[in-house]
């Protein structure tokens, strides 16, 4: 069989849709996961997913209702117990071993068959159906439009915590509703594709965008971009070596992009900054010093520009402190 005739039929048809939902809404939160070093935390929710499935398996028949009901407890407990990104990690590992204990005690009441509820570590691309297509787009314009009102507070929340707190910016809130978001996206894309795929759609194209570019907007784009060429293309290759499993192809795509963009990374970001590299030796050949850099007043303006700053310059440790209303950016 050709790959023309595969793509002719509603499995693959469905499959590479089903991909590119959930690489569109990985990409989206990508930067955002790695910007805020969450991607531990998008694997324990992957992996608790299973223990909501038990769960929903056990008291109502239905393992994707009680999934979701568990990633937004289980983003609500990581958002507590949390809070401070110093004890994240421990807070999640302490979670993820006591809920994968709850889901294995869980599951040996259930006395049907449990493939519905270990399915979900490992999703079934192939056998997507039109009203799982539904959801993940619904999924995907929930996404979409949390981006789309909390970008910018929450990019500033992501890169400078403090910053953002002392300004107004409510960090606390924006990081549970991340947290929500990520969980939700995260517990509806494993039950379709697994825990696997989740994982390579959901972090690396963020990670090898950040290789190419310090924008965030480029970021962004770059990360969805990656993530749809990882999970469609990977999902193409299987047509045509249908001996090897499709996920095999997108994690391996996936990180291919990622030591790609590790290898040329550092040459296009030596051609971005030689310009500027250029104008400081000439200032020292002619003896006369660079022009300082000017104090800024602090207008709303401020926000912009020092934001602009830290995010093209991946200058995320940097402080730039401003009083008495106006300073000088050191």
């Amino acid at each position: 069989m050709g790959i023309g005739f595969l793509l002719s039929q509603p499995f693959a048809q469905h499959a590479l849709l089903a991909a590119g939902l959930v690489a569109v809404s990985g990409g989206l939160i990508s930067p955002f996961v790695v910007t805020r070093g969450m991607a531990f935390a998008v694997h324990g929710t992957a992996e608790l997913a299973f223990t909501g499935a038990a769960a929903g398996l056990l008291v109502a028949g239905n393992p994707v209702l009680g999934a979701l009901a568990g990633s937004l407890v289980v983003a609500a407990l990581i958002a507590t117990l949390g809070a401070r990104q110093r004890e994240r990690d421990s807070a999640i590992g302490a979670i993820l071993a006591f809920g994968m204990g709850i889901g294995i005690l869980l599951l040996s009441f259930y006395q049907g068959f449990a493939t519905a509820a270990t399915n979900i570590l490992f999703g079934n691309i192939f056998g997507v159906s039109g009203s799982q297509l539904l959801v993940l787009l619904t999924i995907g314009l929930i996404v979409v439009v949390v981006m789309g009102i909390w970008y910018r507070p929450l990019l500033f929340a992501s890169i400078d915590p403090e910053t953002a707190e002392a300004r107004g910016v409510p960090v606390r809130r924006l990081g549970l509703i991340f947290l929500l978001v990520l969980a939700l996206t995260v517990t509806v894309a494993a039950h379709v594709v697994g825990t696997l795929l989740v994982l390579s759609l959901a972090i690396t194209p963020a990670a090898a965008a950040q290789r190419l570019s310090a924008s965030p907007l480029v970021i962004g784009g770059l990360a969805v971009l990656f993530a749809v060429v990882a999970a469609d293309g990977g999902l193409l290759i299987s047509f045509e070596v249908s001996n090897v499993k499709a996920s095999v192809f997108i994690t391996s795509l996936s990180f291919a992009i990622y030591l790609l963009a590790r290898l040329t990374g550092p040459t296009l970001r030596a051609r971005r900054h030689s310009p500027h590299e250029g104008h400081e030796l000439h200032h020292a050949a002619q003896g006369t010093p660079p022009q300082s850099v000017p104090a800024v007043q602090d207008t709303p303006a401020t926000f912009d520009a020092l934001l602009r700053v830290k995010c093209r310059f991946g200058l995320r440790n940097i402080r730039f402190p401003i009083a008495g209303g106006a300073g000088t950016c050191t």
